[in-house]
């Protein structure tokens, strides 16, 4: 017996949901990818009208947990995430002996 030939398809836990689907901005939310910039260019929403969607969609302590990470991630606020993606390349240029 020869097995078909078919291209595996690959699942993901959270697959990014359509934009003009009112989850998208959660999604984006949690998403480390994707900054509050990108959020409001695509949707329009504000970074605290976001925080206002998180806080009426998402359980209390799954908000406290949300607001916990993207207060310690620079990642973020574009601005914030390129000035860390500086330090590490100087970093990296610092201990580079080649």
């Amino acid at each position: 017996m020869k097995k078909k030939g078919h291209t595996p398809i690959t699942r993901v836990k959270n697959p990014e949901p359509n934009i003009d689907d009112p989850d998208w901005i959660v999604w984006a939310a949690w998403a480390d990818r994707v900054t509050f910039e990108e959020i409001k260019e695509k949707t329009g929403k504000t970074e605290s009208e976001v925080i206002k969607i998180m806080r009426r969609s998402v359980k209390p302590a799954s908000f406290r947990l949300w607001r916990k990470r993207v207060n310690q991630k620079s990642i973020k606020h574009r601005k914030k995430f390129e000035y860390s993606r500086k330090e590490i390349t100087s970093k990296i240029r610092k201990n580079d002996y080649f």
